[in-house]
């Protein structure tokens, strides 16, 4: 998923900072420690180190004026899209200032405030109010408590995501999903124990580092046999259980269809994701797809009445590699580097609901499960799940990337929202119009229908990631936005529902018979 609609976003400078040696400013102060230029280092040709750099400041955090829009007047969709650009460039403007300013910041601890977040506050005040005469304008309501998500933050490094969580290690393995329309039950992540180990002299919880100088950090990796087991079990089926499953073969992406679009969220806007994307199925998406176009393309998949659309963000080895958007928009320009990695494995798998029957699909649903920007949001949407093979059944990491054992996998799976309102293939901010089952019943909530719930699981060849002195070797990181840090939790999943030959019903009928169909 791509943030909401956004214009070019300036190269990222990220790469030039050099604050010297570390600064402390009076009694309990403001703590900056040396930031490296490249943020890479190679201790010799066979080991590749993202650098351990510290800053208090680690990123910009923002309200996310978008999820808040509900309900957008359909002529004013396009003013309000336009808007919503304009306050994302200028999250990437101030977030760039903050990486680029260390020094400035250590020497006068008003800075942030004065040149960076006081400036960004009156930017958005401007815009949020120009969201408000767009909806007006055309007879819409506006929500004016809405001008308050004007003022921004900043995030210290330990205020982030990655290791904040309780000590059962993640989510459950029905996805850890409540039923509040796309929020979900967040069960912690793994223990502190587990974690590498903080010292006064070599912090590791660090907002930076990586190849691009925005993650991920050493704090951004469990070794996975530490974590305790934590996948709790599903619900009981009842009997109205729909017990089938129905598998699409769509193959991984070996052909490499790559772009920086999200036609979900921003339709029309060139780069709109703001990272790659691996596609499988539907091979004609990008941001000026429309119904039509998606019908008449060819699909990757065995079923040719499959012409559906997934696709997620890509995994990157951050091994120093310049892949082929190294200078491209969504790509270096914006903190995404490193050679990208096609999964080994990549099953598409439709399941029934424990507790009924379910509908079918409807035509060109729109279904957007996890959160790209729960660095800065918050977990309420997150729906990221990590494991290794052979730990599946035991453990699931929301908030950190797993370090497998040798011969183990890196295996990312997700389960998509598996309830709907019945009307809508998609709302204004891509989440109210599908839901989450109940974890512990299975049921949907009032007015919701069961539809087939799509499961995907990818498998990675990896190198084993390993953290010495505060630094992790041979890193891997989801694609994402340059403030958000390439945390674990931020991962995401995009689908479009696109069927021919009455292939919807297919997929419902053999989930509710109880078959296992292909």
């Amino acid at each position: 998923m791509g943030r909401n609609i956004r214009k070019r976003r300036s190269p990222l400078t990220v790469k030039v900072i050099a604050a010297s040696a570390a600064v402390a400013l009076g009694g309990g102060g403001l703590l900056y420690a040396q930031m490296n230029a490249s943020a890479h280092e190679s201790n010799n040709s066979a080991q590749n180190y993202t650098k351990a750099a510290s800053a208090t400041v680690a990123t910009i955090s923002c309200p996310d004026v978008g999820q808040k829009l509900t309900n957008v007047p359909a002529k004013a969709k396009m003013g309000v899209a336009a808007e919503l650009a304009n306050l994302d460039k200028q999250i990437t403007e101030a977030y760039s200032r903050l990486a680029s300013t260390r020094q400035a910041q250590a020497n006068d601890a008003n800075f942030v405030q004065n040149a960076i977040t006081g400036p960004l506050k009156e930017k958005r005040a401007a815009t949020i109010d120009r969201i408000r005469i767009d909806i007006t304008r055309v007879g819409g309501q506006f929500d004016s408590s809405l001008a308050q998500l004007a003022a921004c933050t900043t995030q210290a490094a330990n205020q982030t995501t990655a290791g904040q969580g309780n000590n059962n290690g993640g989510q459950n393995n029905n996805g850890g999903q409540n039923n509040n329309n796309g929020g979900q039950n967040n069960n912690g992540q793994a223990s502190a124990s587990a974690a590498p180990s903080a010292s006064a002299s070599t912090p590791v919880d660090v907002g930076a580092g990586g190849q691009a100088g925005n993650g991920p950090s050493a704090a951004d990796f469990v070794d996975i046999t530490k974590v305790a087991n934590n996948v709790q079990g599903k619900p009981a089926k009842t009997g109205q259980a729909s017990t089938g499953t129905f598998t699409t073969r769509c193959g991984t992406n070996q052909n490499k269809n790559h772009n920086t679009d999200n036609v979900i969220v921003a339709p029309g806007v060139t780069n709109g994701a703001h990272h790659e994307h691996d596609y499988v199925g539907n091979q004609k998406v990008n941001a000026f797809s429309t119904n039509d176009s998606l019908l008449a393309a060819p699909s990757s998949c065995q079923n040719q009445s499959d012409l559906s659309s997934y696709y997620w963000p890509v995994v990157r080895e951050q091994d120093g590699s310049q892949e082929f958007d190294a200078n491209a928009d969504g790509g270096g320009k914006e903190g995404n580097v490193g050679k990208i990695i096609t999964p080994v494995q990549a099953q598409i798998k439709y399941v029934g609901s424990p507790a009924s029957k379910v509908v079918a699909m409807p035509q060109f649903l729109r279904i957007i499960t996890g959160d790209a920007k729960t660095t800065t949001n918050g977990l309420a949407n997150a729906n990221a799940h990590w494991s290794c093979t052979g730990f599946e059944n035991k453990v699931q990491l929301t908030e950190q990337y797993p370090i497998c054992p040798k011969g183990s996998q890196v295996v990312r799976t997700f389960a998509f929202q598996s309830c709907w309102d019945g009307v809508n293939i998609d709302s204004a901010n891509h989440r109210t119009h599908v839901a989450f089952a109940d974890p512990a019943s299975g049921v949907c909530p009032n007015g919701f229908k069961a539809i087939p719930q799509l499961t995907m699981r990818l498998v990675y060849n990896l190198a084993q990631p390993s953290i010495v002195n505060g630094q992790v070797k041979n890193a891997y990181a989801v694609d994402g936005f340059p403030e958000q840090l390439h945390k674990a939790a931020t991962d995401h999943d995009d689908f479009i529902s696109v069927t021919k030959n009455n292939l919807a019903a297919t997929i419902a009928n053999c989930v509710n018979t109880g078959r296992k169909c292909q």
